[in-house]
């Protein structure tokens, strides 16, 4: 199990620490408003990073993960993840 904690650096950027028993992994991701309303519309930006975290640890290890992102680019690596996010907020 991953706990995933999210603050907010400015109006855009985040950064994400991802834990999980003495593995600890940050990120800092970008997240437009147009995200937001295109991967969980009526949601919040920190309810499409969870979503993200949650879509990107069930497919690859923490380490994996890139240490800085745009949620958009999620998409050109794993096309079905707008479908995944859609109504989880």
């Amino acid at each position: 199990m991953h706990d995933i904690s999210i603050e907010p650096l400015d109006g855009t950027r985040y950064h994400v620490a991802v834990s999980a028993g003495a593995t600890q992994t940050t990120h800092e991701v970008t997240v437009w408003p147009s995200d937001v309303e295109h991967y969980t519309p009526g949601g919040t930006a920190e309810e499409l990073i969870q979503a993200a975290f949650a879509f990107l640890l069930a497919r690859e290890p923490q380490e994996a993960i890139l240490p800085a992102f745009e949620v958009a680019q999620i998409e050109r690596y794993f096309p079905e993840f707008a479908r995944a996010t859609r109504g989880r907020a």
